[in-house]
């Protein structure tokens, strides 16, 4: 389901029915002022149907009985206390919010396969090469780079690439557990040595004897666990918490992290020592505003991922439009939001192309101004029209919103000005009433 401009995922169980609404006895719920509390029902089948509860604002399917055209776009049809049966990966509106049906047993490749990289950048070229070789030694790697650059990825080339590429490839996000999980994660415990330790259990680094650890967001670590690393760093030996005897270990450390280590260091806040064990050598992965090039496949790859988990026989394509604002954004989220936008817009479009309008409103410069482009100069104007295979979307989206433009505008990821300039433009009558919150 998308609910703004982030898609959400629920997992169906597979058979039966599911209740979708507002309210809290529902299985599926959605906190969205336009899902009634019991809105509607999906029956798992097979078939697989949707069933409409009587809802307020609406369950809405495209009618596959009268197309309008050959894009394959279709009319709007409203279904009212009635079942329909849906595709898997066709779009199904409750109200204003679009949900979809998808597989699970279609998962993209692994982040880090060598089928999920994309190197058109030179400098992305030169990191990896560089890592290639690094990865035939122990020697221990630091990767550098803003939230979502892609580290991970980097992570698992360079043990794919090494020597190591058949044993374990193990991680841990220092990020994600609290403070006191983190040693017992790391270097495991022994029956008994605190309360709830019912029976020995190994730490992720024995677990990954032979092969490569991979300590994400190291920044993090707490003082203390920072004291133990460094031990087993320089003595590779690890003791459990509560152990006596320490365990040999043959493993290589990658650490990662979005922090400037240098600073943390000045600051009190991470070892120097530490520091130094991590940085072997150190990689700094560019940020994707900075590697515009890679946009567009990486776009593509991710679409394709998104094609096969909607089983739509056909890949989705990007337009030229849409891949302008791509390619002009900013990318604060980087490589993890450009996947995130495009899986959204995939579950969004009703085509076979992705438009603008099936992107949300940062990349199009529209709610809250324009983003800035990539290499500089003005922001797009939010008044420039849409393509005119986007009247019949305007038309959609105004229908499932019933009328309200403002709510319609931010389906469409416009402002209610730009929306307002393409009622003109298109010759659609503005509805009455339609523009209050």
């Amino acid at each position: 389901m998308v609910i703004g401009d982030t898609v959400t995922v629920a997992a169906l169980p597979a058979h039966g029915t599911v209740t979708i609404g507002r309210g809290e006895e529902c299985k599926v719920r959605i906190d969205n002022r336009s899902v009634s509390r019991r809105h509607a029902i999906l029956h798992l089948g097979p078939p697989l149907r949707i069933e409409d509860l009587g809802s307020a604002n609406g369950t809405f399917t495209h009618d596959r009985r009268s197309p309008t055209d050959t894009a394959g776009t279709y009319p709007l049809r409203r279904l009212s206390r009635e079942s329909l049966e849906i595709a898997v990966g066709e779009r199904v509106n409750l109200g204003s919010i679009p949900i979809v049906v998808r597989r699970t047993d279609r998962a993209p490749s692994a982040p880090g396969s060598e089928g999920d990289i994309v190197l058109s950048d030179p400098a992305m070229r030169a990191l990896y090469d560089q890592a290639t070789r690094a990865a035939r030694s122990t020697i221990g790697v630091l990767v550098l780079g803003e939230t979502g650059v892609g580290k991970e990825v980097l992570a698992r080339a360079i043990h794919d690439r090494s020597p190591r590429a058949r044993q374990p490839f193990l991680e841990l996000n220092c990020a994600a557990l609290p403070a006191e999980l983190l040693e017992g994660e790391l270097f495991g415990h022994e029956k008994g040595a605190f309360t709830g330790a019912s029976q020995t259990r190994a730490g992720l680094l024995e677990s990954a004897d032979g092969g490569t650890v991979f300590i994400d967001e190291v920044g993090e670590l707490p003082a203390a666990v920072q004291v133990k690393l460094l031990r087993v760093l320089e003595d590779r030996k690890v003791l459990r918490v509560g152990g006596r005897t320490p365990r040999t270990l043959d493993v290589r450390f990658v650490a990662a992290t979005n922090r400037d280590l240098q600073a943390e260091i000045e600051r009190g806040n991470f070892r120097q020592d530490l520091y130094f064990r991590l940085n072997g050598v150190a990689f700094t992965i560019p940020p994707l505003r900075e590697r515009v090039t890679e946009i567009a496949p990486l776009a593509e790859r991710f679409l394709a991922a998104a094609s096969r988990m909607l089983d739509r026989g056909e890949p989705l394509r990007l337009s030229a439009e849409a891949l302008g604002y791509l390619e002009r954004y900013r990318w604060p989220g980087n490589v993890r939001e450009l996947r995130s936008v495009i899986e959204r817009a995939a579950v969004l479009s009703s085509g076979e192309v992705i438009v603008p309008a099936d992107l949300p409103a940062q990349l199009t410069g529209v709610a809250g101004g324009s983003a800035p482009p990539a290499g500089g100069g003005d922001s797009q104007d939010d008044t420039r029209p849409p393509p005119t295979d986007e009247r019949e979307r305007i038309l959609e989206a105004l229908d499932q919103c019933a009328g309200n433009q403002t709510r319609a505008a931010k389906q469409l990821g416009v402002s209610l000005r730009t929306l307002v300039n393409w009622l003109t433009k298109y010759k659609i009558p503005r509805p009455r009433g339609g523009s209050s919150k």
